[in-house]
């Protein structure tokens, strides 16, 4: 994502007082509007997503949760994309490695029925992505999931600061010459095995299962995949 995209999208809904349940403009209007592409306003979208200004609905379109002013400070007091500049890649996947197994680990003991059935269900869908940003989305919907599965708030909490930062900085699509994953990609067995550790209540497997899949996308990424 470039630079600007976050900080010209955090502009535009500060410039006016937009109440709470605004809904956006489709991205085909708002990119332009914008001067970005749709693939930047997109990447800025999930964040402030992440950050809990927005709200995407199935079918309804992305709605204001609350101002998503410029400066507007995360519940942490840092500004996400303000740590994104002092971030790289490397850096924001490392702390992903540092926190997701172990919020894996606690998943297959906390997580309900219901949610292992969803990530299941998102895990499933990932494989029949029409396109990359279809991916991305259902890929962060799985995370995100998985963290609020773990039944620890502050843990919750700092992995949405995580995750927030990775999808500013982090280079995601492993192979952009496709226009959507490919049947072989490594992401689509990785997910499969931390959810059957998680149907197992395996917290061991759990946790190597998402310690591997993210030593593999880090890999990917280093040898420049």
């Amino acid at each position: 994502m470039k630079p600007d995209a976050l900080p010209r999208l955090r502009s535009w809904l500060g410039s006016e007082a937009r109440p709470e349940g605004f809904r956006l403009p489709p991205e085909r209007e708002l990119a332009p509007l914008l001067g970005v592409s749709r693939t930047d306003l997109r990447n800025a979208l999930l964040v402030l997503e992440t950050e809990g200004g927005l709200e995407r609905q199935v079918g309804r379109g992305t709605f204001l949760r609350h101002a998503a002013r410029p400066g507007a400070d995360y519940g942490s007091g840092r500004d996400i994309s303000s740590l994104a500049e002092r971030t790289g890649p490397m850096e924001a996947m490392n702390a992903r490695l540092a926190l997701e197994p172990e919020l894996a680990q606690m998943a297959a003991l906390q997580a309900s029925p219901l949610q292992i059935s969803e990530l299941r269900e998102l895990a499933q869908a990932m494989r029949v992505a029409p396109d990359w940003a279809g991916y991305e989305k259902l890929d962060a919907d799985f995370h995100e999931l998985l963290a609020k599965s773990a039944g620890n708030p502050l843990l919750y909490e700092l992995h949405r600061i995580v995750n927030g930062v990775r999808l500013v900085v982090v280079w995601r699509r492993l192979n952009p010459e496709d226009v959507s994953p490919p049947s072989s990609y490594h992401s689509f067995a990785e997910h499969d095995a931390i959810v059957a550790a998680l149907e197992r209540r395996d917290q061991a497997a759990a946790r190597a299962a998402m310690r591997a899949h993210l030593a593999a996308t880090i890999a990917a990424m280093a040898g420049g995949a």
